[in-house]
C-alpha cells in the first residue's frame, strides 16, 4: 500500500500545525493505533488460517503463498491496510503481544484514496460483515470460543454492501442496555429497529462542524466519540478512566486538513465553476477560500430528497436519550445545538477535500462527483476497484451492471461475500436519489464546478 509508512510523519506534521487545548494529536492517533478498548475479536492464529474458507481460486492461489504472502491477501479481501511500523499487521486493528487481534475507530474511519493512505478518509473498502462470517468459520473449525462480534452478528447485521456498516443502529442497540449514567441493563434486545448501511464521513471535517452526524443530532465532544466501546466487559467506570485518551483522539481529528488534489488543475475553468457553485451551493455548503465560511445548514428531508432511511430509524426519544446521558454530559452539552436535537433533514455536509472522499451522500450510494452532478446517469448497481480512481469523473473506479443481472446472478448462487461488493441502489436504505439542484445547471455550467471542486 503506497505511503502507508509514511502515514506517521504525515501525523506529525499535522499535529505541530494544530494543537488543541487538553489534547495531543501524536498522542491520540497513537492510541487509536496500539491501545484496546475492546475485547479482542480473534488471535493471530485465526487470522493466518482466513485463506481455508476462501472460495476457489482464491484459496489455491493462497495455499501456495508464504504466511507473509496470505497476510496481505487477507487485508486485500477484508479492506485492511498495514500497520505504519509492521506491515504484517493491520493498523485498523490494534495487535498486542499474545497476538490478539481488537478493533479499532480507525476500521471503518482510516482508508487509502487510489491505494494511497490519506490520514482519516473513511474505509470505503472494509468487508466488515464478510470478515466476521469467516473469522466464525476458522474459530468453529480451531475449536475456540465466539467473541462479541460473532455473536453480535447474528442479531445484527453488520452489513450490506462492503465499505458501509450499519453504524447507526449499533449505536442505538448498544444504549439499549444502559441508563443515562452507562450503568448496565438486563434487557432483552430490540428487534423492531430498521437496519440500513452508512457511509463514514471524512475525520477532517470534524475540525469544521459542531455536530455529529447526518442529521446533526449531537453536540461534537470527546465522550461522544466513545459510545462504541458500549460492549458489556466496558462498565461506567472504564469510560470515566479513558475519557482523557479520547480528548488525544479528538485533538487529533482537529488537526486533520483535507488533502490536496495531486492532478492538473484547469485554473480558468474552475474559475467559472467557483462562480457557479457559489450562486448554487454556496449557501448551504459554505465558502471556501480566504472566507472559508461553512454554515452547516440543515436541509429539510423533502427538500433534499436523498435516501430516508437513515432520518426515520433513528427516533426523537432515541436521539434525546444520547444527548441525555453521560455522552452529553446529561444533556449540558445538547443546548449549544438546541432544536438540532430533533432535526427537520441532514447536514450539508463541508466540502474540503470532497474529491477525496468518495463515495457520496450519507449512505455511500453515489460514486463520483460527476454522478452527483448528472442525476439522471447515477448508477442502479455498481462495485468499486479495490483500489482505483476516476480523474475524469473524481470519484470511485466501478464497474456498473443493472438491477436485473445483479438479481439474476444473485439468483444464480452469488456468494455473499462476493455480493457485498456490489451496491444496489434498489434495496433498503440504499437510494441514489435526491440532491436535484445540479438539474438546473447546464452541462457546461456541470464541468465547470466539477473542475472547482478538485481545488477544495
Amino acid at each position: 500500500m503506497k505511503n502507508a509508512f509514511s502515514l506517521l510523519l504525515v501525523i506529525s506534521a499535522f499535529a505541530s500545525a494544530n494543537v488543541v487545548a487538553g489534547g495531543s494529536p501524536e498522542i491520540g492517533f497513537q492510541l487509536l493505533l496500539n491501545k484496546a478498548y475492546l475485547p479482542a475479536d480473534l488471535d493471530q492464529d485465526v487470522f493466518d488460517a482466513l485463506w481455508t474458507v476462501w472460495p476457489e481460486p482464491l484459496k489455491s492461489k493462497a495455499e501456495q503463498a508464504s504466511t507473509a504472502q496470505r497476510r496481505e491477501m487477507a487485508m486485500e479481501r477484508y479492506g485492511l491496510l498495514p500497520h505504519p511500523n509492521d506491515p504484517s499487521r493491520s493498523m485498523q486493528y490494534v495487535v498486542g503481544s499474545s497476538g490478539n487481534w481488537t478493533m479499532s475507530c480507525l476500521a471503518c474511519h482510516q482508508g487509502q484514496v487510489a491505494g494511497t493512505v490519506v490520514p482519516g478518509v473513511p474505509n470505503t473498502n472494509y468487508a466488515l460483515e464478510t470478515f466476521t462470517e469467516e473469522v466464525r468459520l476458522v474459530k468453529i473449525a480451531q475449536g475456540k470460543s465466539f467473541g462479541h462480534m460473532d455473536i453480535g452478528s447474528l442479531l445484527l447485521p453488520l452489513g450490506t454492501t462492503s465499505g458501509t456498516t450499519n453504524a447507526v443502529i449499533f449505536g442505538v442497540a448498544l444504549m439499549h442496555h444502559r441508563d443515562a449514567a452507562l450503568n448496565i441493563i438486563s434487557r432483552s434486545p430490540r428487534f423492531d429497529l430498521t437496519h440500513h448501511d452508512m457511509d463514514a464521513p471524512p475525520w477532517w471535517h470534524y475540525r469544521k462542524r459542531k455536530t455529529l452526524y447526518a442529521d446533526g443530532f449531537a453536540p461534537q465532544g470527546s465522550r461522544m466519540l466513545m459510545q462504541f466501546l458500549l460492549v458489556r466487559e466496558n462498565g461506567p467506570e472504564k469510560f470515566v478512566e479513558w475519557e482523557s485518551d479520547f480528548e488525544h483522539v479528538e485533538a487529533w481529528l482537529e488537526s486533520l486538513q483535507p488533502p490536496k488534489w495531486s492532478g492538473e488543475i484547469d485554473d480558468s475553468l474552475a474559475g467559472k465553476g467557483e462562480l457557479i457553485f457559489m450562486e448554487h451551493c454556496g449557501c448551504c455548503h459554505g465558502e471556501y477560500g480566504e472566507s472559508d465560511e461553512y454554515p452547516e445548514s440543515v436541509v429539510p428531508i423533502d427538500e433534499i430528497g436523498t435516501d430516508r432511511v437513515r432520518f426515520d430509524a433513528l427516533t426523537n426519544k432515541e436521539r434525546s436519550a444520547l444527548n441525555d446521558s453521560w455522552f452529553g454530559h446529561f444533556g449540558r452539552d445538547a443546548v449549544s445545538i438546541g432544536s438540532r436535537q430533533r432535526p427537520l433533514g441532514y447536514v450539508a455536509p463541508p466540502l474540503d477535500g470532497v474529491w477525496a472522499s468518495a463515495p457520496y451522500f450519507h449512505n455511500g450510494s453515489v460514486p463520483t462527483l460527476w454522478h452527483v452532478l448528472h442525476r439522471e446517469s447515477r448508477p442502479s448497481v455498481w462495485r468499486r476497484t479495490p483500489a482505483g480512481y476516476d480523474t475524469q469523473k473524481v470519484g470511485l473506479e466501478i464497474e456498473e451492471r443493472s438491477v436485473s443481472w445483479f438479481a439474476e446472478a444473485v439468483s444464480d448462487g452469488m456468494p455473499s461475500a462476493q455480493r457485498r461488493q456490489y451496491f444496489d441502489t434498489s434495496k433498503l436504505g440504499k437510494s441514489a436519489k435526491g440532491h436535484s439542484y445540479p438539474d438546473a445547471l447546464t452541462h457546461l455550467e456541470k464541468t465547470a464546478v466539477l473542475e472547482y471542486l478538485k481545488t477544495l
